[in-house]
């Protein structure tokens, strides 16, 4: 139930931070500082370092969710931006993503 807990708050932080109308003012633009700006537009990269930030702050709460704490930050990463990706993906502002895309096949 806790992993259900950190990927949801992973989730719902990450899609604030990237698309939030909140934080547009304060958004960089995607080439702001070399390209460095595409962090901010992008939740598979927000949602990684989404991931080892929450980590963190649920690891000094004394709640230790891993025995190493480098190892944690990066594996919790992963999970966060791999799960943020593909929740971001499969649901937008009107439910279900249901986009498709055109076959290579002609169809009959």
């Amino acid at each position: 139930m806790e992993l259900l807990f950190y990927v949801l708050v992973c989730y719902g932080m990450t899609q604030i931070i990237v698309y939030g109308s909140i934080f547009n003012k304060i958004r960089p633009s995607p080439d702001f500082f070399y390209g460095f700006g595409k962090l901010f537009h992008c939740p598979l990269c927000m949602g990684f370092h989404v991931g080892w930030i929450v980590f963190l702050a649920i690891w000094q709460s004394g709640y230790q969710m891993w025995s190493d704490i480098y190892l944690g930050c990066f594996l919790y990463g992963c999970l966060s931006a791999g799960t943020s990706y593909f929740l971001s993906m499969l649901l937008d502002d009107y439910g279900l993503n249901t986009h498709s895309t055109k076959s290579n096949i002609e169809e009959n």
